[in-house]
């Protein structure tokens, strides 16, 4: 197989984007590595999205379209590199980045028929995906939401922080709940240390991300 990538899935403050730095510093200082890769953040697959200064929010129909062509892009790169035949992985190889993507689908529609998201998975699995669900310990949660925007949290009420610490432990919660039900393998990672470095090598290093 020429291709593989990794899916990085988490509530914010987890550490989705540091780690996404990471593993691309870590990928193109590997001389071993595929030279070509695909990184998409958030932006392009998430489902709450900021167009032209107004938030819109996609119906799952719209979600599922959007994973949809994300993966048919991938798809079709794959395609390519088997039409031209066998090759080392750094050149003919594809590595690919994506983040909050089947299972940030999962929680938020929880409630729906899984049977779509699952054939997206099994697509996935086929172009060698592997999930990193990254969470962090309960009892660090405030500590690590104040950390982005300490400004932002100056003002706010005690109410307000707990609200949302909750919010971020039930969240992480639901993806655990919704990662064991997926058909793409998925591994938790504690991002606690914030070992970006560590975590993106072995990532790199080896193709079942162990």
């Amino acid at each position: 197989m020429n291709i593989r990538g990794v899916i990085l899935e988490g509530y914010s403050n987890a550490g989705k984007t540091s780690l996404l730095k990471a593993i691309k510093q870590t990928q193109a200082l590997d001389e071993s590595a595929e030279l070509s890769a695909v990184i998409l953040g958030e932006h392009y697959s998430q489902i709450l999205n900021n167009v032209q200064g107004e938030f819109v929010r996609l119906s799952r129909a719209q979600h599922l379209e959007l994973l949809r062509n994300r993966v048919g892009m991938l798809k079709n790169l794959n395609d390519w590199a088997a039409y031209l035949g066998p090759g080392k992985r750094k050149s003919r190889g594809l590595f690919f980045i994506l983040e909050r993507f089947h299972l940030n689908h999962r929680v938020a529609f929880s409630d729906s028929d899984d049977a779509e998201i699952t054939s997206i998975e099994h697509d996935l699995i086929k172009l060698g995906a592997k999930c990193l669900l990254l969470t962090i310990s309960d009892d660090i949660v405030e500590e690590r939401i104040k950390s982005r925007n300490p400004e932002v949290w100056i003002n706010k009420s005690r109410d307000e922080i707990d609200l949302a610490c909750k919010e971020l432990i039930d969240t992480q919660n639901s993806l655990r709940i919704q990662a064991s039900k997926s058909m793409v393998p998925t591994i938790e990672i504690n991002t606690d240390n914030k070992e970006w470095d560590k975590y993106a090598g072995l990532i790199i290093e080896d193709n079942d991300f162990a």
